[in-house]
């Protein structure tokens, strides 16, 4: 994903004035990135929240799609809001994706009044992701649950039934960038939204568009935001 990003921010005609990573932890002190305009941060969960706290206490604004790191969300936007800075937030920077959002969330209201119809998620990712299920299926459970009064939230199909709430199952193959469906069930027929990532591309590029949106901004933002989807 660094390397993407980096790409298509300089096909933009922006400039990479600081890389960082498990070896290079130093560099959050170097006048290059205390100079940048945004750090864009693709790492793993148990990095980011002290990523974006060195980011916010140099005053450079942050955009993420690093998942798996929720249960601190609270605390790191707190710190966003005391260090005056921005936070750009999103389980998938993908523009395909968060039509998929807005799709998800108006067929589960419309499936409320429909009790025949069980619904549950599928997510796909190459082997290398290391949380499951992925910020997106998660993001898709809560969007169905926040309209649909029959769904009381989402449970791992490797774990105990858990009766009301939605079945995620995380499959983790080959190279696979990215699929999730969202299906209903009846004895008779399904419904089914589905997203697949051909590349990494749409994910960098979203990235990019975000810390192009942020610039100047202080607060907390995401990918409603800057499409206006609801």
């Amino acid at each position: 994903m660094g390397k993407t990003i980096e790409s298509i921010a300089k096909e933009r005609g922006h400039t990479i004035t600081a890389k960082i990573d498990q070896d290079s932890n130093q560099n959050f002190d170097s006048e290059a990135f205390m100079d940048s305009d945004v750090a864009i941060e693709f790492t793993q969960p148990n990095a980011a929240v002290e990523n974006f706290k060195h980011a916010f206490e140099r005053k450079v604004p942050v955009v993420s799609g690093t998942t798996g790191w929720l249960d601190h969300y609270e605390d790191v936007i707190n710190t966003c809001k005391k260090a005056n800075s921005s936070f750009f937030y999103a389980s998938n920077f993908s523009i395909g994706v968060n039509i998929l959002f807005a799709m998800n969330k108006k067929l589960a209201s419309i499936m409320e009044q429909f009790n025949q119809y069980n619904g549950s998620i599928e997510e796909t990712h190459h082997i290398h992701k290391k949380d499951a299920p992925s910020g997106t299926a998660i993001s898709l459970a809560e969007g169905i649950a926040s309209v649909n009064k029959n769904i009381k939230g989402w449970y791992k199909t490797n774990e105990k039934k858990e009766p009301g709430k939605l079945p995620i199952t995380s499959i983790r193959e080959g190279e696979i960038f990215g699929e999730h469906i969202v299906r209903f069930d009846s004895d008779v027929d399904y419904l089914e939204l589905k997203h697949h990532a051909k590349s990494r591309n749409g994910f960098a590029l979203g990235a990019v568009m975000a810390a192009e949106y942020i610039q100047g901004k202080t607060g907390i933002y995401s990918m409603k935001d800057m499409l206006s989807l609801s």
